[in-house]
């Protein structure tokens, strides 16, 4: 086995999100009927690194992704399969929780919490809001059941309750209970899946553009038109379904040895292993893995032609959580194509956006079984991707906000 895989254990009956019907069409993304509301009595859980800007700017943005791959990979060990969803925004992650397992999340965010300090000198904001208390304010928590490839799947939110959940806890000054700052033992999570061994994804078109759009409709039918013509209008400058676009090609995908991202992987997974020497077998296995990459061959369960392809097709690079998210591989004139667009909706007061420009995107992995072949890839821009754009994006909404 050349990289470790998250080991779960599947019981009956089906989880809530495991039992919604999918689909695997995108551009469809925004209907209405795809979304089915969460059930009462349920939580969003929130996190993300309190100062990553700073973070990105000494360089440390492969080491921001890691963590925020690294607070999902700890909730997925720790629950059932399909029993959680989530998004994954960068520096970062939500999930929405059913109330019995909250307990079990908490105590392995906050580890991973203690290991993002203690690994990577950073702080992991981690933070919890009932969802009845969302739906008290007027507002809704929906989830829809996107189909990456058979057995890998990704959630999809709507109805306005993630953006609040995430602002509430911001916002907590320690009388809201919405904070989880809760001491636990100096125990390691278990992040056994995660991996972060290929090279930044060069762009072959010139630059990888980390896109955000949201909606400023009040109705929730308006805001499904907004994010309709937005998607229109990225067909007519992209083409369908982004097909020259996505960031991840066989092309741009380059296994070097030693990993770049190696030392963090062994930080992140290393648990009550001595450092050294996990280092040295992840080096080792690494080290396989590289022969079987150059040689397209396959060892045990990893077939390196097959795993490429299905990473590919199981690539997170674009995404719905109340906010439009994607990354995609854009030439010079469709980038300034897109720049006018967006601002000229935003000019409209229809949308508020954020763009960050960069040369390659970065990829972060998580390994549920590669005999299944269960796995999915987190992609994000370079050198600040979604983090960067999310600020464009905020101060156009504190602007907007001071006009009203």
């Amino acid at each position: 086995m050349l990289m470790t895989e998250q080991n779960h254990t599947v019981r009956s009956p089906e989880p809530f999100f495991g039992a919604l019907p999918s689909f695997d069409d995108f551009m469809t993304v925004f209907d209405a009927d795809k979304y089915t509301s969460i059930p009462d009595g349920w939580s969003i859980i929130v996190t993300d690194i309190k100062g990553s800007t700073n973070a990105i700017t000494e360089g440390r943005y492969k080491d921001v992704n890691m963590i925020g791959a690294a607070t999902i990979s700890a909730v997925m060990n720790v629950t059932r399969v399909n029993e959680v969803p989530f998004s994954f925004g960068g520096d970062g992650a939500t999930f929405i929780a059913p109330q019995e397992t909250v307990p079990r999340i908490r105590e392995a965010l906050l580890k991973t919490r203690n290991l993002a300090h203690r690994g990577f000198g950073m702080e992991l904001r981690v933070g919890a809001v009932p969802i009845a208390e969302i739906r008290a304010l007027g507002v809704d928590v929906q989830v829809a059941k996107f189909k990456l490839s058979e057995g890998n799947y990704l959630a999809m939110f709507d109805g306005g309750g993630l953006a609040l959940a995430d602002q509430m806890i911001k916002d907590d000054d320690g009388t809201h209970g919405y904070r989880i700052d809760d001491e636990v033992p100096n125990i390691p999570p278990d992040l056994e899946g995660l991996s972060c061994r290929w090279e930044p994804l060069l762009a072959k078109r010139g630059t990888m553009l980390s896109i955000l759009v949201k909606s400023l409709a009040s109705d929730n039918n308006e805001q499904s038109r907004t994010y309709q013509l937005v998607m229109a209008q990225l067909v007519k400058i992209l083409g369908p379904n982004f097909q020259n676009n996505q960031p991840v090609t066989e092309e741009n995908m380059k296994f070097r040895w030693p990993p770049r991202g190696l030392k963090a992987e062994a930080i992140a997974t290393c648990r009550d292993r001595h450092y050294v020497w996990h280092l040295v077998y992840l080096y080792w296995q690494s080290f396989l893995q590289l022969l079987l990459e150059t040689f397209n061959l396959q060892g045990g369960n990893y077939n390196a032609p097959k795993y490429r392809q299905e990473l590919r097709a199981n690539s997170d690079y674009r995404r719905f959580d109340d906010t439009l998210r994607m990354v995609l591989d854009c030439s010079a004139t469709e980038l300034l194509q897109i720049e006018a667009m967006l601002e000229r909706l935003h000019q409209n007061k229809q949308i508020a956006y954020g763009l960050h420009k960069a040369d390659s995107a970065l990829m972060t992995c998580l390994l549920f079984s590669l005999a299944d072949s269960q796995h999915i890839h987190f992609i994000d821009g370079g050198n600040g991707g979604y983090a960067l754009a999310a600020r464009q994006m905020k101060q156009q909404l504190s602007t907007l906000s001071k006009q009203m």
